[in-house]
């Protein structure tokens, strides 16, 4: 019998996957396995939201493997002499994975390639298993990657788009292949108590609802706080339940604005992919370095830990901080409000922020989460580095009635309409019925401190 290896990282499904189906091409049997990496723990991305929605997905991928007459392999250790064991014992002749756009993932693939070498097994790394458009794949003229957005949306509209594979009728798993148990979501601590269930199940789910139902909205609904019309499948793409070719692919199908608008944002991914792909430093150093004076000091660490716990004093800010806590995802208009008012208005580090959301968000993609933190700090790839989110603007325009801030911070339930998201305007009698915090500093205080940073007064 001939074998082949799936080895499965951040693409936890059966179906549109390039890897399992040229594996079952090349081999009679297969092993689809994932590898639980201490090096990951080490990296200090494994938090108990992204832990627990991880359970889920390979408690599910197991169940459709098990439909198929497979199962998941589960091993934990390093990847690569993990990966090397399998295959020997196994026999296997190839090794076929997705490609990774992080330099850990990178660095990993080159490892795995040179061990299976010297054992005679071939390494088949996938494009367009992880991203719709590899990394590398349109480059502008004179560089290796883009800094700008709009053209790179150009570009990448144009490029051909593959049609989703179908999930495999049969997968047949050598008999005698060691696993350890997949891990579940139970008796993980600290799991964020609204945290949506993982799995690819689920995740297809929501796609075919969301496409179904709500994407012709979602150009005009995207940004509206209380109106939730986003679609909610960043957890999913993030571990690979749900294709991003499948979603490009069947959103294109829909057609219409707002399934375009979907597709815009599905872009954004793919963007920030193929930033960190040229620069990994910019994980964790500034892309375009602005020598900003961040605060340091007791004082900051104290506004640090009330914007953390939701009480700012800006309650947009601290509705978006508490649905984090509560969710392990946070709506991306408050994403962009919070980072905003952390890095810009209160004058803290970028990655103090980023650091925080990636211990709690479930969508936790060091590309992404740290990118975009970078694009609203001004040390990324946004045009306009000096742009500065007013909360109680960006409030008034997207939750005018206060419905998302009164969900998230029920001390000011009392209060109707766009007041909510100025209660310390309120005096007497009314300023004292609720327990609620005072500002922590003044906007115009916190924007007279970017300026002087920034050199611009």
């Amino acid at each position: 019998m001939t074998v082949s290896v799936v080895l499965y990282t951040a693409d936890l499904r059966v179906h549109d996957h390039p890897p399992l189906r040229a594996a079952l091409e090349a081999a009679e049997e297969v092993v689809p396995v994932f590898v639980r990496d201490p090096a990951v723990d080490r990296a200090g991305f494994v938090v108990p939201n992204r832990l627990a929605f991880l359970a889920d997905c390979l408690v599910d991928l197991d169940r459709g493997l098990r439909e198929r007459g497979g199962r998941l392999v589960v091993r934990e250790g390093d990847t690569v002499a993990e990966v090397r064991a399998l295959v020997r014992q196994a026999g296997a002749d190839e090794v076929h994975m997705a490609a990774g756009a992080t330099g850990f993932a990178r660095a990993r693939e080159a490892r795995l390639r040179k061990a299976l070498e010297a054992d005679g097994c071939r390494l088949y790394v996938h494009d367009g298993v992880v991203d719709v458009v590899a990394p590398g794949d349109v480059t502008p003229y004179g560089s290796d990657h883009f800094a700008v957005f709009t053209p790179y949306y150009k570009r990448w509209a144009g490029e051909p788009v593959r049609a989703p594979l179908a999930a495999p009728r049969a997968v047949r798993v050598p008999s005698g292949v060691r696993s350890e148990r997949i891990p579940r979501r139970q008796g993980i601590a600290d799991v964020s108590p609204g945290l949506a269930t993982g799995g690819e199940s689920e995740g297809r789910r929501r796609l075919v609802s969301w496409l179904s139902d709500r994407v012709d909205a979602y150009e005009e609904s995207h940004d509206d706080l209380a109106g939730d019309g986003t679609s909610r499948l960043s957890p999913y793409l993030h571990f690979g339940a749900v294709s991003a070719v499948e979603a490009v692919f069947l959103a294109r199908e829909r057609g219409g604005a707002g399934a375009e608008a979907f597709v815009r944002q599905l872009c954004w991914r793919d963007f920030h992919h193929q930033v960190l792909a040229a620069r990994p430093e910019a994980a964790t150093a500034d892309y375009r370095p602005r020598h900003d004076r961040w605060r340091r000091g007791a004082d900051a660490e104290e506004d640090l830990a009330a914007w953390r716990e939701g009480r700012t004093g800006y309650p947009v800010v601290d509705a978006a901080m508490r649905q984090l806590a509560h969710e392990g995802w946070m709506h991306n208009r408050g994403r962009m409000i919070a980072a905003s008012f952390l890095t810009k208005t209160l004058y803290i580090d970028w990655r103090e922020g980023a650091r925080h959301f990636l211990g709690l968000l479930v969508d936790g993609d060091v590309a992404n989460n740290q990118l975009n933190w970078q694009w609203v700090a001004g040390t990324g790839t946004d045009t306009r580095p000096q742009r500065v989110l007013n909360p109680v603007r960006q409030g008034k325009r997207y939750d005018p009635d206060g419905s998302y801030v009164r969900r998230w911070v029920p001390e000011l339930a009392g209060l109707d309409g766009p007041a909510i998201h100025e209660p310390w305007r309120l005096t007497g009698l009314d300023r004292a019925a609720f327990d609620y915090p005072d500002p922590l500093i003044e906007l115009s205080d916190g924007l007279a401190r970017f300026r002087r940073a920034r050199g611009i007064v």
